[in-house]
């Protein structure tokens, strides 16, 4: 699914890596943008990434996966 933009999977999975970038490892944001951006580079279409993450754990990482997703997928649009 590529959204209004035209931005597709693999564009949000390459925002979500750079927040990983920058969050300190170890952290609850690194370890949740890299679950997205992990999901965005290997599910074909945004329905199947956030499908995907619901799946996560520990609880703390998905919630957090999921805000983060939600953010990136607005931030699109």
């Amino acid at each position: 699914m590529t959204t209004q933009t035209g931005k597709d999977n693999l564009d949000l999975a390459a925002s979500a890596e750079a927040l990983a970038d920058s969050a300190p490892t170890g952290s609850l944001r690194h370890a949740a943008a890299k679950s997205v951006a992990i999901t965005f580079a290997t599910t074909r279409d945004a329905a199947q990434a956030r499908d995907t993450l619901n799946g996560l754990a520990p609880d703390d990482v998905r919630r957090a996966a999921l805000e983060l997703f939600d953010e990136l997928f607005a931030r699109a649009d």
